[in-house]
């Protein structure tokens, strides 16, 4: 009979420093309202025809850098997993940004 054996998965970084917080926190909300940010500017200053292909467009962009930094970030085995965009930002900024601050 075969072992079946999970690996652990590493917790998602706690942030200690201010600053790295601070980064996490720039990042998240960058993740996070890009999207309607830039819908809304681009519907107050053109039309809400083009503010809705701005929408679309914005959401694939943010889809692709929010996938290169969780591809960048977590470890490989546990990619598969669903992470949010805070959780992204915490594993982005321990490991590429401040990786020597924090435990």
């Amino acid at each position: 009979m075969q072992n079946d054996v999970i690996d652990m998965i590493e917790p998602t970084p706690k942030l200690h420093s201010s600053k790295c917080k601070a980064v996490s926190y720039m990042i998240w909300f960058f993740l996070k309202f890009t999207t309607y940010i830039t819908t809304a500017i681009v519907w107050y200053l053109y039309d809400y025809f083009i503010a809705f292909f701005i929408l679309i467009l914005t959401f694939i962009v943010m889809g692709i850098i929010r996938s290169k930094l969780r591809n960048i970030a977590i470890p490989a085995k546990q990619q598969e997993y669903q992470y949010s965009d805070k959780s992204i930002a915490d594993w982005y900024t321990s490991l590429e940004i401040c990786p020597g601050y924090d435990d």
